[in-house]
């Protein structure tokens, strides 16, 4: 195996097309047509979107699918916009599960975190889908998703209150350095700090019409270094050692070349494995300059 090899997986190595994959495909199709509605109408078609949507992000995340399979499967590879929706709603839905939601809750928070951007379809295309870089006044105007979005979500009969909010406030940081009000910890309801964590991470490991995606393993990085003053600390921990115990018996490439596979998580630092190659062991906590580059299905 080549480094281009590498580089032309992605932050995901090729997992295959399988079911699931196309089910995520069909839903992903539908909640685009959804939204697209809510670009022509500026309403919310919540009873096509509870009888047509959610009902498939529960299906995508039942079971005991493999994260990674799942993760690949919901990657945004060239339908960014539609795809995000969809998969932001089935990774906090996950993360809804994994802190101990009540079903109705749980139900609430997926029906949140599928509409955490739906002010993005009051943003002029030109703005939401441009290559390069935002211009000070683009950025403001990209910014004022989160404004308009609640506002929408506010006015829509069935939803509650704390589920407008996440489209508020999934930009803002525990730190205050969010927006669009630059809130600080106690003023961030705990939906939006699931949410916020589902949005990054998957905007981190996806394609977008600016940048291609940051490889899988610097992402979970970024997200633990994030943890201090932006991310809640809790989610995000839970989040990254879900993801790392599911990874065990996974082939990897280590950043020196060397290939093995994770055989046990160091709970106290996750991102740091154990890997077996060969007849031999690999404590990544003691080898500081060594660390997991690519991760093979």
């Amino acid at each position: 195996m080549t480094s281009n090899d590498i580089a032309s997986t992605g932050p995901y190595a090729e997992t295959g097309a399988s079911v699931r994959s196309r089910m995520i495909d069909e839903a992903v199709l539908e909640a685009g047509r959804l939204f697209e509605e809510v670009r022509a109408t500026k309403g919310i078609p919540l009873a096509d979107l509870r009888r047509n949507v959610i009902p498939m992000i529960q299906e995508a995340i039942s079971g005991d699918t493999p994260l990674f399979g799942l993760f690949s499967a919901l990657q945004a590879k060239d339908d960014y916009t539609y795809r995000h929706h969809f998969a932001v709603g089935a990774i906090a839905s996950l993360i809804g599960k994994w802190v101990g939601l009540e079903r109705q809750e749980q139900l609430q928070l997926t029906t949140a975190a599928l509409l955490h951007d739906v002010g993005k379809m009051l943003i002029p295309e030109d703005v939401l889908n441009k290559p390069g870089k935002l211009t000070a006044d683009e950025y403001t105007v990209m910014k004022s998703h989160t404004v308009m979005g609640y506002e929408l979500l506010k006015r829509t009969v069935g939803l509650t209150h704390r589920q407008a909010l996440v489209a508020l406030q999934h930009h803002e940081r525990l730190d205050g350095s969010g927006y669009p009000f630059g809130v600080t910890e106690n003023k961030i309801d705990g939906f939006s700090r699931i949410v916020s964590v589902a949005d990054m991470f998957h905007a981190m490991t996806s394609k977008r019409v600016y940048r291609d995606p940051s490889p899988f393993y610097e992402v979970l990085f970024q997200m633990e270094r994030d943890t201090f003053g932006m991310l809640d600390p809790a989610i995000t921990r839970l989040f990254v050692e879900k993801i790392m115990h599911s990874l065990i018996g996974q082939s990897v490439l280590l950043t020196d070349g060397r290939e093995g596979v994770i055989v046990m998580v160091n709970v106290q630092e996750p991102l740091h494995p154990l890997i077996q190659i060969g007849s031999s062991f690999v404590d990544l906590s003691k080898e500081s300059s060594v660390y997991v580059k690519q991760i093979f299905a």
